[in-house]
């Protein structure tokens, strides 16, 4: 059985026609994580949506979400978390106490320092935003056998390890 064909292919063999002398294997990977990546962005935006969130409020909820109880950490940690600016953390957390997903008190042992926690509301929001997450990715993950998602995640955690340490030692 042959694989089906993608537009990646299309664009490979275009380029193969143009520069023969060029090894084109990593447009084969590359070029189709990045167009999973744009779909994935797309599906988790609806997803996000369907419960009054965009990407953003749901990265700090989660980030909450999975520290356990007492579901608080400092904006520090969070930007840390989600790898934002102090000022889109500052955001992010205002528009979250706004609407009653968090709140921003001072840290019981030194109150120079905040903490933002998850409010039940909050909870609730991103435990059935994650849920329905889950269940879209699922979906989206409906063709590969079980064993295939298994070596796919070894692969990109091999490729994400590998491209983040070159990126480390660019800096």
């Amino acid at each position: 059985m042959s694989a089906a064909r993608d537009d990646v292919d299309r664009i490979i063999a275009a380029w193969a026609q143009e520069r023969a002398d060029l090894d084109l294997a990593p447009l084969g990977v590359l070029s189709r994580v990045t167009r999973i990546a744009k779909h994935l962005d797309r599906l988790r935006r609806r997803v996000f949506s369907a419960h009054g969130l965009d990407v953003s409020a749901f990265d700090v909820l989660a980030t909450l979400r999975r520290s356990g109880e007492p579901y608080q950490l400092s904006p520090t940690v969070l930007r840390q978390q989600t790898m934002v600016t102090s000022g889109a953390m500052t955001n992010r957390i205002h528009r979250l106490v706004q609407r009653g997903l968090v709140t921003r008190t001072a840290d019981s042992d030194d109150g120079r320092r905040a903490v933002v926690g998850l409010t039940p509301e909050g909870r609730g929001v991103v435990d059935r935003a994650l849920a329905d997450l889950l269940q879209e990715e699922q979906r989206a993950l409906r063709g590969l056998s079980a064993s295939d998602r298994t070596a796919l995640s070894n692969l990109l955690r091999t490729l994400s390890v590998e491209i983040s340490d070159a990126d480390r030692a660019d800096d």
